[in-house]
């Protein structure tokens, strides 16, 4: 029973992540922060799946997880690996449904909702999308700075690492989402311990 429901949260989590990336931040080419930032990053830029980009960007921090922090590997690997999945396999269908035209900014605000849902509610269940916060607690460590202002940090430089290379405008826009998504990771997580690290 503990397994399904697992499996159904890493589902649900997954398919809501997807929607947000799909349907909202890639029309706009904007961006969340993260692993996943990164990986949509290298898709306007090279057109490589996101999906198959954060697989492959995530292969050092789950090494790193796997020396220091097992919990973390065993939690996340999964919801990683399915969460990409679903990223690339619904990609194809913002094509063939009915398209639908809304401003720029309001599309970086659903976009973080549903994103921010997605890792929530992962996150509510001990899952997770993995991410770049196990590199923030490693850091923290080496650095003794808070590790909620080192993801911060690494949020911000993903961020203006795509305005840089694709436009201010996907800068300006990505910082709702990524205040969004990380209100709404909030909100999912709230009164849970250890859930003040957003994942992405």
């Amino acid at each position: 029973m503990y397994i399904l429901k697992k499996m159904c949260v890493i589902l649900l989590g997954s398919i809501l992540l997807s929607i947000g990336i799909n349907f909202f931040l890639v029309p706009f080419e904007l961006l969340d922060g993260g692993i996943i930032g990164i990986g949509l990053i290298i898709k306007y830029l090279t057109g490589i799946k996101p999906g198959l980009a954060i697989i492959f960007l995530s292969v050092p921090i789950f090494a790193l997880a796997w020396f220091h922090n097992k919990r973390y590997f065993y939690n996340s690997l999964h919801g990683m690996l399915f969460s990409s999945f679903v990223i690339d396999l619904l990609a194809p269908s913002r094509f063939i449904l009915p398209e639908f035209q809304i401003p720029a900014v309001f599309s970086s605000i659903f976009g973080g909702i549903f994103v921010g849902l997605g890792i929530g509610i992962m996150l509510r269940h001990e899952t997770s999308t993995g991410g770049t916060d196990l590199l923030a607690q490693f850091l923290s460590k080496i650095c003794k700075i808070n590790v909620g202002i080192l993801i911060f940090i690494i949020d911000a430089l993903v961020i203006c690492l795509g305005g840089l290379l694709i436009s201010k405008e996907t800068f300006y826009l990505s910082c709702v989402t990524i205040t969004v998504v990380g209100l709404f990771t909030s909100l999912c997580t709230w009164n849970i311990k250890g859930s003040n690290i957003k994942t992405s």
